[in-house]
């Protein structure tokens, strides 16, 4: 689920169920035209809806991280920290474009990169996704 689908009282009843929380990451540099950020976001959420679809019970789903510079993880892994802190036991940091390691993000439970799946099908990034995030959990 989005993190905007909750009300106070549907978080308080459910809120136990969901465990992990998916963070999207952009990584615009603001160098981008218009046609090309419209075009990044529409990747990253094709991207997301593989792991939020079949996970939509345990998920939830934050607001983007839209802009950072290159290799400042800093800012990331502060997120991360927050949130696990705060609500989550596990955090998912995911991104169409930008390349993501659990070394640079080591705040994050999992790091996943359309850029990680090279010349493979839809069918197959989405099962190899749901692999990971199984494997996450089992951790």
């Amino acid at each position: 689920m989005k993190f905007s689908e909750f009300d106070g009282k549907k978080w308080e009843e459910n809120g136990a169920y969901y465990d992990t929380c998916l963070i999207p990451y952009t990584g615009l540099s603001g160098a981008e035209t218009p046609v090309q950020a419209a075009e990044a976001l529409e990747r990253l959420r094709d991207f997301l809806e593989l792991a939020e679809v079949p996970f939509q019970g345990r998920l939830v789903t934050y607001p983007a991280i839209q802009y950072a510079e290159p290799g400042n993880w800093g800012y990331v892994n502060g997120i991360c920290s927050k949130v696990k802190s705060s609500n989550f036991k596990f955090v998912i940091v995911m991104s169409a474009d930008a390349e993501l390691s659990v070394t640079d993000l080591y705040e994050s439970d999992l790091t996943l990169s359309l850029r990680g799946f090279p010349g493979i099908t839809q069918q197959e990034i989405s099962r190899r996704i749901g692999a990971e995030i199984e494997r996450m959990w089992q951790k």
